[in-house]
């Protein structure tokens, strides 16, 4: 995790204070950042990104007691988990206070809040004195950038100022829990899971439902490399590591004896696997394989965050059989 210098955090709030676009790095992925109270400027990160209208962003502060500014009550299960989880890569869903933009929200009445423990995000924060609005900074649908690089090559000249501060810690996208309604939901897994949500809360979380308010990179098909990717069980896998050249496979152990396909060999971990799995993407979509096959991760609540993107990932780049 790298530092960046006092001058250049100046003047990146003066961007954003200007109504300009700053990416900078959170401890999930980087955020392509607009000042929340401009819906001027939000709209830029629309453009930048290809982002639907209609797809909420989330405002990103630099202190939970800062929630009230957004949120029209602070219900008591908010209050709870900004206690125990923030700074953290937990977004919150609540009820939008008066004056919160439609064009943060994408017309609902409830806005999306985090407070980012990255240092570099925090010291903009603090510099800047106002929420940021800040979805991942890469085109919309594709694979989130997790270094400063993965921005450069996928918006360039789009964004005026670009933060470096290393490799996301997390590497996946937080955790999202929505608390605007009489029960709490998890709308989005991440890698703060389930049961450490329920274990402040002293209650089941709820399942998203069909009125439950959209939320950033709940889409079918989101996270996406343009090379098709396939998720197969193991079996399946080591069929196809015997039979074919053209393609590449992202599997937790070592390959079979006999593979003559390109065989990548992924954490056994959740944490890990999570860390390197946005990068390592990038790298095999890079590769001119025909297609990426990944091997399922675990049917664990350790593996859910992964298994969501994974299964996103390989809808939005029509995934299927190879």
């Amino acid at each position: 995790m790298r530092t960046v210098a006092t001058d250049a955090i100046a003047r990146a709030a003066a961007i954003l204070d200007s109504g300009g676009l700053v990416a900078f790095p959170t401890e999930t992925v980087y955020g392509l950042g607009a000042d929340a109270a401009n819906p001027e400027a939000v709209r830029r990160i629309f453009e930048a990104k290809g982002r639907p209208a209609d797809h909420p962003v989330i405002v990103h502060v630099a202190d939970a007691v800062d929630l009230g500014a957004w949120a029209r009550t602070v219900p008591e299960t908010a209050r709870q988990l900004a206690h125990a989880f923030w700074p953290g890569p937990l977004t919150l869903i609540v009820a939008r206070a008066a004056g919160v933009s439609d064009t943060l929200t994408g017309g609902q009445d409830t806005v999306g809040v985090r407070v980012p423990s990255h240092p570099v995000a925090q010291a903009l924060l603090r510099a800047f004195g106002r929420g940021i609005a800040a979805p991942s900074a890469n085109r919309f649908g594709r694979i989130s950038p997790t270094t400063s690089d993965h921005v450069r090559a996928e918006l360039g000249e789009r964004v005026d100022l670009v933060l470096d501060g290393g490799q996301a810690e997390v590497g996946i996208e937080s955790t999202i829990v929505d608390v605007s309604g009489e029960r709490p939901a998890l709308l989005r897994p991440g890698m703060i899971g389930a049961a450490e949500l329920e274990a402040v809360l002293g209650q089941p979380l709820a399942r998203p439902t069909d009125e439950s308010p959209r939320v950033s990179g709940a889409l079918a098909a989101h996270y996406a490399p343009s090379t098709p990717l396939t998720l197969l069980a193991a079996r399946d896998v080591d069929a196809l590591a015997i039979s074919s050249r053209r393609i590449v496979i992202l599997a937790r152990r070592p390959a079979p004896e006999n593979a003559c396909a390109t065989w990548i060999e992924a954490p056994i971990d959740a944490t890990g696997y999570a860390h390197d799995l946005y990068a390592r993407l990038r790298v095999l979509d890079a590769g001119g394989f025909e297609r990426i096959v990944v091997e399922m991760p675990p049917d664990d609540p350790a593996w859910a965050a992964v298994r969501d993107r994974l299964t996103r990932a390989a809808a939005g780049a029509g995934g299927g059989a190879p």
